[in-house]
């Protein structure tokens, strides 16, 4: 919508996205930015640096997050908090978490521009979001809130084998001082995380920006079925016990069960082995994964148990055994009304059309902080739903909209 006030600057947006985009242990072939590897330095140097020239001055924290916020605003006033990560998974995108980094950057430098020297906001860039660097996902918002402590981030390792804390010395990522640097609640008035929807929900229903009204939670299993190896040439069909083809009936059962549950729910195995994985031998064992994601408790639970009925009888009938158990169980986040309510407000006033509302499938550092302090999300439209992966991208335009929005919702009383 042309006609609303854009005092942010789309091209500034666009800008800061390709110059981050080109901070990459792999050009040509998209986004290679570990955490605390030189890229990610690199892009997290680029935004520390513009919002420098914003008048803005940052810290550290001992997690290895940074946080920025204009120079008058002392580190003991309590802000706005928005912002995510830089760094990416191998091969991934240019939008994914940068642009929640750049938006609240974007608006560091429109509330300078406005004279809004003292905007209670802060921009925070969150560490090891995506988990392909030390194998576990949001580690810098669970180190800073205090879900992590020292100690279970030095049993974390990356594949040179340093722990987090080797490999965040030089980026000021500090164990001794993890306890006393603690995020204390009292001192934020709340966190958005503007984001790329990463689906293609948005895409093909022609919405620009969403409101994010809570994020999916995840169950994760370990399914193992037991049977009989023999000859693959002298077995005949009806003698056979193959623990595979029982795991290809639990997979396509899966697929025709999870959306009788609903449009938010998901069911993914991504993983297989098989032993003894030879090509003239029935399969006598397959470990697999399942992935579980539901917006509510209440359907992670029916799902559950519609999912231990599919590998009871797909085992049943082959005659093999069967072991299921669940390896994780994160529930479903709410995210706040009240935040929610605030950025209604804020499209009305812009004159947007009401913002259309989903939940999140995949987690985010939002789904962290929401248990602690107020949280809300944006989602941006993402291309065809094209994500970790270099096709990802989102309009200029729309990436404008939700940042306008984010201004919008920071400055009003």
């Amino acid at each position: 919508n042309a006609s609303i006030i854009m005092p942010v600057n789309a091209e500034r947006i666009a800008g800061d996205i390709a110059a981050i985009a080109a901070f990459t242990l792999t050009p040509g072939h998209g986004a290679g930015r570990p955490t605390f590897s030189l890229p990610w330095r690199q892009a997290r140097d680029h935004v520390i640096a513009e919002a420098g020239r914003a008048g803005c001055h940052h810290r550290i924290d001992a997690a290895g997050n940074v946080h920025i916020r204009p120079a008058s605003v002392g580190w003991s006033t309590p802000c706005w908090l928005a912002g995510s990560h830089l760094d990416s998974v191998p091969g991934g995108g240019d939008y994914d978490g940068v642009l929640g980094v750049v938006a609240a950057l974007e608006v560091l430098r429109t509330a300078a521009e406005d004279g809004r020297h003292s905007l209670p906001f802060e921009t925070v860039i969150f560490a090891e979001e995506e988990g392909t660097t030390f194998g576990l996902g949001m580690l810098g918002s669970q180190g800073w809130i205090g879900t992590l402590d020292a100690k279970a981030l030095t049993a974390l390792k990356n594949s040179e084998g340093e722990n987090y804390w080797q490999a965040g010395k030089p980026h000021q990522a500090d164990p001794a001082q993890l306890t006393a640097d603690r995020m204390r609640p009292k001192d934020w008035l709340g966190f958005l995380e503007v984001h790329i929807e990463q689906g293609a929900g948005m895409w093909k229903r022609k919405e620009s920006v969403a409101l994010v009204t809570g994020i999916n939670g995840r169950w994760q299993y370990l399914v193992t079925l037991s049977g009989v190896a023999n000859h693959a040439g002298s077995t005949g069909m009806e003698d056979r016990h193959d623990a595979l083809a029982g795991a290809a009936e639990v997979i396509a059962g899966l697929e025709s069960f999870a959306p009788t549950l609903g449009p938010r729910v998901v069911a993914t195995v991504g993983k297989l082995s098989v032993e003894p994985n030879v090509f003239n031998v029935i399969p006598a064992s397959v470990t697999f994964t399942i992935d579980l994601r539901a917006d509510a408790d209440s359907t992670l639970v029916a799902a559950d148990s519609g999912i231990r009925k599919l590998v009871k009888q797909a085992a049943a009938k082959r005659g093999l055994s069967a072991e299921m158990k669940q390896t994780e169980s994160l529930p479903a986040v709410a995210l706040s009304a009240k935040l929610a309510d605030r950025f209604r407000a804020a499209a009305a006033r812009l004159s947007l059309p009401k913002l259309p509302e989903t939940t999140s499938g995949a987690l985010h550092d939002a789904a962290i902080l929401a248990p602690i302090i107020p949280t809300i999300m944006l989602f941006v439209s993402s291309k065809d739903g094209i994500s970790h992966n270099p096709g990802e991208f989102s309009r200029t335009e729309d990436m404008a909209t939700a940042t306008r929005l984010l201004y919008e919702a920071v400055t009003q009383a």
